[in-house]
């Protein structure tokens, strides 16, 4: 019985393997982020990224909708294959209620990857993000013909806010992790 229990839990080990994108209490992902919003086609929005007293990534602002805008976002720069062989993203949070939208993006593209995810207010969660499930956009809109994602290739992970859900936001990140 025992030899069982050991080729189980050795099993698990091979099979869950994860690395830390973002773990901001291992110092991991802190640095090389960037804040674009919506006031670089003329918008108002205001965001801001930092670390709270319990050392977890703050994404909060308040989105407008006035001068046709309504977006704001955060991302981070990675390195050149970091990512080789991620089949899916691990992200403990706490939001606020509102639906944000988790990016990637390749080097040399235009186009970013991304899904929706709702958040319960106030609550911690941990969702799971196949890459299977990051649909190409382009300027916002889905893009039928954009090549798929080709995750060896990711320079940047973020998040967005969008789709008119004008007001304050507070997005909470503990930990982003890359599941093989």
């Amino acid at each position: 019985m025992k030899n069982y229990i050991i080729l189980f839990f050795f099993s698990l080990t091979l099979f869950s393997q994860e690395v830390d994108v973002i773990n901001t209490s291992k110092e991991i992902g802190i640095e090389n982020w960037r804040i674009v919003n919506d006031d670089v086609m003329g918008g108002i929005s205001k965001s801001n990224l930092y670390l709270n007293s319990d050392d977890n990534l703050i994404f909060e602002g308040e989105l407008s909708l006035e001068n046709n805008g309504g977006f704001a976002s955060c991302r981070l720069g990675t390195k050149n294959g970091e990512m080789n062989g991620i089949k899916s993203f691990k992200i403990k949070l706490k939001g606020d209620g509102k639906i944000y939208k988790f990016r990637v993006s390749e080097r040399n593209g235009s186009i970013n990857y991304s899904t929706n995810f709702q958040t319960k207010k106030g609550v911690w969660e941990e969702i799971n993000i196949p890459i299977k499930e990051l649909d190409p956009t382009f300027m916002g809109y889905y893009s039928s013909r954009a090549p798929r994602l080709k995750i060896e290739n990711m320079r940047t992970i973020g998040f967005l806010i969008s789709d008119k859900q004008k007001g304050y936001f507070n997005l909470e990140v503990m930990h982003v992790k890359g599941v093989f």
